[in-house]
């Protein structure tokens, strides 16, 4: 199988071209660059029957989503006959439902879009799992468990995993399950129109080392407050991890500056994606 690295997953391509032989795949050169207008321009060097597209969709997620449609119509005019994308991150992913009369459902659109090319699609710890049904061929959310309990293996000695909320606790659950550890939650209770209250659920975490699981961080406030919770119930350390690191401006130092480490997985480059999801990828 071939393997074609959009701009997106430049952060990772010195780590798939040293890993990619070993998982029978070749790695094929591909021309990208933008006009003087702004538009795409991409040119795919090798040729194949199979494809295997790595695009992850942040910002600027507009020109990532017309490459991956650029880089699959290349490929179809090759001649390679069966095509997998893998988007690690995709964009729109949290624009799932309509709240206001004449808004898209946009994951929608560009699961469709995506469709007409590929055949597969592969994502990481999608928003809402259930909006896969809206791309035509097959397609996977893949969990990026494994990768996070093997990079905080060594810190969870007697630890704990948590999860922000209710709606995080099988993510909480599968990394626990690795490591062989308890899990739990927090619950959320409203207190005001602008302060939520938030407790861990049936857990002592006194002098234990505690890792919180979730899929985005973007303000990093639910983290923080979280952090600030444990450390008054007695928790040692405190670790923070995300699939997505979909920072605001400041959010990586507000939240560094509440835990012990926080690490995030590479769908995103940022200065704290230190836990490399490429042999999940290169495994497909």
């Amino acid at each position: 199988m071939k393997v074609i690295l959009g701009s997106g997953a430049y952060h990772m391509a010195e780590e798939i071209k040293n890993k990619a032989e070993k998982f029978g795949k070749t790695v094929v050169e591909v021309e990208i660059k933008t006009f003087p207008d702004g538009e795409k321009y991409v040119r795919v060097l090798g040729d194949g029957e199979e494809a295997l597209v790595i695009q992850s969709t942040f910002n600027p997620q507009n020109e990532h989503l017309i490459e991956l449609l650029l880089l699959g119509d290349a490929l179809k005019e090759k001649g390679f006959k069966h095509l997998k994308a893998v988007v690690p991150y995709l964009a729109y992913s949290r624009q799932d439902r309509v709240t206001k009369k004449g808004e898209p459902i946009s994951v929608r659109a560009i699961m469709k879009m995506i469709g007409l090319y590929y055949d597969e699609l592969y994502v990481f710890d999608l928003h809402n799992p259930k909006t896969l049904e809206f791309f035509p061929g097959k397609a996977v959310n893949l969990s990026p468990a494994k990768a996070i309990a093997k990079y905080f293996e060594d810190n969870l000695d007697n630890g704990l995993v948590l999860a922000p909320d209710k709606g995080a606790l099988e993510r909480a659950k599968a990394v626990a399950d690795i490591l062989g550890l308890d899990f739990s939650y927090f619950e959320k209770k409203r207190i005001s129109p602008t302060e939520v209250q938030m407790t861990p659920v049936d857990v002592d975490v006194k002098g234990k080392n505690v890792l919180i699981v979730d899929d985005i961080i973007s303000t990093g406030g639910t983290m923080i407050k979280a952090a600030n919770i444990l450390r008054n119930m007695g928790a040692d350390k405190i670790f923070v991890v995300a699939t997505h690191g979909v920072f605001a401006e400041g959010a990586i130092e507000r939240v560094s500056a509440a835990v012990d480490e926080l690490a995030v997985i590479n769908t995103i480059p940022t200065p704290v994606s230190k836990i490399s999801i490429v042999e999940d990828i290169l495994g497909l």
